[in-house]
């Protein structure tokens, strides 16, 4: 069994910075493609940001230049900078990442979810 644990939301004031930390823990062999998704109110969940094993990134148009996703491959951990924070930004944030596990299989979990609001 996997594990997604989040941390780092919070309320910020516009023009704000947060770093969110996702560390996966349990029956992992190895790590693939990991990323940040939100929700807000009322929308559908939409990708925020994405990297592959390579560290290779992918970033919604709406936060190019202020998020920064990157991993800790030791420590099975993802992060997201979020700086010049909008209020749009508000959301709940979620992490997910492509586990292979021992058998070769690849599951993709998902964190629980942390709250970011961006509010002055």
């Amino acid at each position: 069994q996997v594990q997604l644990v989040e941390s780092g939301g919070g309320l910020v004031q516009p023009g704000g910075s947060l770093r969110l930390s996702c560390a996966a823990s349990g029956r992992i062999f190895s790590l693939n493609a990991q990323g940040w998704y939100r929700q807000a109110p009322g929308k559908q969940r939409e990708l925020v940001a994405a990297i592959t094993t390579g560290s290779s990134t992918n970033y919604a148009d709406s936060v190019k230049g202020r998020f920064t996703i990157s991993r800790d491959n030791a420590k099975n951990t993802v992060y997201l900078q979020m700086n010049s924070l909008k209020p749009e930004d508000t959301a709940v944030y979620y992490c997910n990442a492509d586990v292979v596990v021992s058998s070769g299989r690849i599951f993709r979990y998902w964190g629980q979810g942390t709250q970011v609001i961006v509010s002055s």
